[in-house]
């Protein structure tokens, strides 16, 4: 048996943000790759209904995400 090892230093982790349209400093951020895609069988329950409300609301309660870089 094999096992991958993986290094932040070599693979830059993202995240996905999803600004509040009404409060400014309220946002909701997931895991995700540089191109935004989150993988949501590794998201807890409620990170995963998090995110399934803030990708439903987009343009009425939260803006379109963003995707940024993790700062460590």
């Amino acid at each position: 048996m094999k096992y991958l090892e993986s290094s932040c230093a070599s693979e830059p982790q993202f995240l996905l943000r999803f600004q509040s349209l009404f409060h400014a400093g309220r946002a909701l951020t997931f895991p995700c790759n540089a191109q935004g895609d989150v993988s949501m069988d590794a998201l807890s329950e409620r990170a995963l209904e998090n995110y399934l409300f803030a990708r439903a609301v987009i343009g009425h309660e939260y803006a379109t995400p963003v995707v940024q870089r993790c700062e460590a």
